[in-house]
């Protein structure tokens, strides 16, 4: 079942959606600006150091119940006020205003609250898979609006929504092909319909559709695109949102969406789009020369139209099947954090064993692609797809998403390696080890993870990473408040456990 660790019982929706809310943002406040009190007690007290206010929250990996203490006694405090207290302690930190998180940390809130009453009368699918990618109500567990959704009506983006188990045909336009712009095997994308002469198939998301609006009245007047209809099965959402998968295909399409989620504006933007085939490339070969088990999961290629590039953009991805060994399931990582029906560790007899078998699949490649071909993949929860055998033993990691990597020396290696130390020790092993540990308090997680780092001992950074007090954790709250670009990723120093 769903696991929910930081709501009351016999909470209602408007509680839980306060709950799955706060969590998150209080994650970021503790994190990036509260200072911890020494002795704590039965709850955690922090000092905000620009107001001097007290703030105590009940549990640790997400806390819960956070109080304030004002006139001798601790106080509740509900959502909306600990939006106004992080926007006040904020503007005092740093001296800047911002009146559109605050905005953005409420759409959360309200987006979570719609996902639970959708949720009550929605039938959550039957492939565990599938089930493992719309599980994630809480989503990024260290950003102060992990679920906003641009702010737009819940009737605008509810029908798109994977948290609420949604599935829908995608619509086809023809493009006529003196407008079309490809590059890659696009190839999949003919087989879902049938374009007339003259014209290449399009499919389109159809929430971005609706968010371009009238900026396609010209194209589709003067005929540089014609509606087909749409295809005949439908697709699910991924935990991506704009990423979706198609069963019957076995193909995952990715589009863009005019909408900011978490840090980013998540159209395909150009400049990504064309250095594709480079990141992709060189991801794809870095994993056949592994010659292991984990697999990539290629960004075949793009097909978008020259005067659209960006809104109307699909890019293809390779499905699931051939990168699957017979029997196994595969499951989204940040599913085994977040709790679903199927999760293997409901059901671990071993959990250190588990755990053992994880490590070996998912960190060695990360490693191997940084260490031996340069690459720097984006490691984290949402982006590793893990395969479980009939016992739930994890038995092979397959990584996505050619967008996020970075490449040797386009970046500087040390910077290339606090990403990959962030996305794949901070953002991946961090929270499945929380986890292990709440429902396994005799497993003390870290020794396995040194003892799986070190076998890359003759990778320099490791005895560095290994011996340093601290891991470098995302700013996400204090990003998005001074307005940085969502890929100027900065990080400060959170204590590491890896350390002991």
């Amino acid at each position: 079942m769903d696991r929910v660790d930081f709501t009351p019982p016999g909470a209602g929706t408007a509680e839980r959606a306060d709950a799955y809310a706060a969590a998150p943002l209080l994650n970021c406040l503790l994190r990036e600006v509260a200072r911890p009190l020494p002795d704590p007690g039965e709850r955690q007290v922090y000092r905000l150091p620009a107001s001097g206010l007290l703030l105590r929250v009940r549990g640790e990996r997400r806390p819960a119940e956070p109080e304030v203490y004002a006139d001798g006694d601790w106080h509740r405090v509900g959502h909306p006020e600990l939006v106004k207290l992080v926007a006040e302690e904020l503007a005092r930190h740093t001296g800047v205003s911002n009146h559109e998180l605050p905005a953005e940390m409420a759409d959360s809130r309200d987006a979570v609250a719609a996902l639970l009453a959708a949720r009550e009368s929605a039938t959550a699918p039957d492939d565990p898979y599938l089930r493992s990618e719309q599980s994630l109500i809480t989503g990024h567990p260290y950003h102060p609006a992990p679920k906003a959704r641009g702010g737009g009506p819940v009737a605008g983006w509810l029908p798109y929504a994977p948290e609420a188990y949604a599935r829908f045909p995608l619509v086809l336009l023809g493009l006529r092909e003196d407008a079309a712009v490809e590059e890659g095997d696009v190839s999949a994308l003919d087989a879902l319909g049938e374009a007339p002469p003259g014209y290449r198939l399009l499919p389109a998301h159809p929430w971005q559709l609706d968010l371009v609006g009238d900026g396609l009245t010209d194209a589709f007047a003067d005929g540089r695109l014609i509606r087909l209809g749409t295809t005949a099965t439908e697709v699910w959402p991924t935990a991506a949102i704009r990423t979706v998968y198609s069963p019957t295909d076995d193909l995952f399409l990715k589009f863009s969406l005019d909408v900011r989620i978490t840090n980013d504006i998540r159209r395909l933007w150009r400049h990504d789009l064309l250095k594709l085939r480079r990141t992709d490339t060189a991801a794809r070969d870095a994993f056949a020369a592994m010659g292991g088990p984990a697999g990539w999961l290629s960004d075949r290629g793009y097909r978008t139209a020259a005067f659209a590039f960006e809104e109307l953009a699909v890019l293809v991805r390779d499905g699931l099947r051939d990168h699957v060994p017979p029997g196994a399931t595969p499951l989204l990582a940040a599913a085994f954090v977040e709790g679903f029906d199927g999760n293997p560790l409901d059901g671990t007899a071993d959990p250190a064993a588990w755990w053992e078998a994880y490590l070996r699949q998912v960190v060695p490649p990360a490693l191997a692609a940084f260490a031996d071909h340069g690459v720097v993949l984006e490691a984290h929860l949402q982006n590793t797809v893990v395969a479980v055998d009939a016992d739930g033993t994890p038995v092979r990691a397959l990584y996505r998403d050619a967008e996020g990597v970075k490449l040797l020396p386009d970046v500087d290696r040390a910077a290339g390696w606090e990403r990959l130390v962030y996305c794949l020790v901070v953002n991946h092993l961090v929270e499945v080890a929380g986890v292990l540990a709440e429902r396994h308090p005799e497993l003390n997680p870290w020794p396995a993870v040194r003892a799986e780092l070190a076998r890359r001992d003759d990778l320099p950074e490791i005895a560095g990473l290994l011996a340093s007090p601290t891991l470098p954790g995302k700013t996400n709250l204090l990003l998005r408040w001074t307005g940085a670009d969502g890929a100027d990723a900065r990080y400060l120093p959170v204590p590491s456990p890896l350390a002991g």
